[in-house]
């Protein structure tokens, strides 16, 4: 029965007052006495943790005010009420010890039922304030579940969207999960380029891999004989297979308008599904924009799509080695791609190597 009582700890340099309050609440509470300051700080920092601690003010080497002082700066005691018991009658060190953090302030010689009473205010204050806590805590972790479900669902969304598209070209295997990753390397090494640094905050970057599996979602609607044919395309052909950027735009700022908010990561989504073909140089598709014309989300897609589009074999070409694609991807700097992507990716070579490796087809 003991166990479910309050604890209260008394501190005090003399013995008698020490067991006057103890004879007083022993009956209703479980009572812990300390008489110095230092080894109030002790006890503080045991268990049972004390509920209550009922603290004198004048003691030799460390008294009440230092002893509350050290309580409120450690996270194990902070939050312990402490009530001030002293012989002093001054309104002035009644306010220095609320202004310290005390509740409340009882002076000697104790009237027990004052003590009592006061004692059991401050507890079921303690009380209160302790559900209400682990409540926010509850919340808070239901919150943070919530969203993390919310984001699995999300990204598994986006996957299956994904891999529609690809059940249409065979060939491509994890290019999805390699293109996600090579995005992340590249916008992660890039965040603190004064270029760069605007706009690759965390949340952008989290957002920019979060849609880069969706780059070539548009490929569902391009017909089979144009994208699983293994020649060359004629002119026409060609044509028509370039509007898959344009499909997939559109197919994503649909879904984004049946939304019931918006939602930030689709713009970027929109984004490199249309423009992750432009070049550098101007000469890409679909509007042929040029250098800062073109959104960085569709640069980082565009360097992240042809590395893996080189180093993976498809119906129309071989695979080339990483290195050949370094080389390729090298010659292609300030003409198809970024010359400060390119830098960045030449710098991180081996993370894009280990990347190919882990998801390889």
């Amino acid at each position: 029965m003991s166990e479910s009582k309050p604890t209260i700890l008394i501190v005090d340099d003399t013995p008698e007052n020490l067991s006057v309050l103890g004879e007083l609440l022993q009956r209703d509470y479980r009572v812990r006495a300390a008489n110095s300051g230092r080894r109030a700080l002790q006890i503080a920092n045991s268990q049972p943790t004390p509920d209550l601690i009922l603290l004198d003010v004048m003691m030799p080497e460390m008294d009440g005010f230092a002893v509350l002082e050290k309580l409120r700066n450690e996270a194990a005691t902070r939050d312990i009420p402490v009530i001030f018991v002293t012989a002093m009658d001054d309104t002035r060190d009644e306010e220095q010890g609320l202004t310290c953090g005390a509740v409340d302030y009882i002076t000697k010689p104790i009237r027990p039922v004052i003590v009592l009473a006061r004692i059991k205010a401050q507890l079921e204050l303690k009380r209160a304030r302790d559900i209400l806590s682990n409540q926010n805590s509850y919340l808070e972790a239901e919150v943070a579940r919530r969203m993390e479900e919310n984001q699995l669902i999300q990204q598994i969304s986006i996957r299956a969207l994904a891999r529609l598209a690809e059940t249409r070209d065979p060939e491509t295997g994890n290019h999805i999960r390699r293109t996600q990753e090579y995005v992340r390397v590249l916008a992660t090494t890039l965040r603190d380029h004064p270029r760069f640094a605007h706009y690759l905050d965390e949340r952008t970057i989290d957002a920019l891999a979060q849609s880069a599996p969706l780059h070539d979602i548009g490929k569902v609607g391009i017909p089979d004989h144009i994208l699983l044919k293994p020649g060359p395309l004629t002119p026409d052909e060609w044509t028509i297979m370039k509007t898959h950027t344009e499909l997939g735009s559109r197919a994503i700022a649909e879904a984004e308008a049946d939304a019931e908010r918006k939602v930030d990561f689709l713009d970027i989504a929109k984004e490199i599904a249309l423009y992750h073909h432009e070049k550098w140089d101007g000469s890409g598709y679909p509007e042929r924009l040029a250098g800062n014309e073109i959104p960085i989300s569709a640069r980082l897609m565009a360097l992240a799509d042809v590395f893996d589009a080189l180093i993976s074999k498809r119906c129309y070409k071989p695979a080339f080695t990483p290195a050949n694609a370094l080389e390729i991807i090298v010659e292609g700097s300030g003409k198809h791609f970024d010359p400060d992507l390119v830098t960045a990716f030449v710098e991180h070579f081996p993370a894009f190597v280990r990347i190919a490796e882990s998801y390889a087809d």
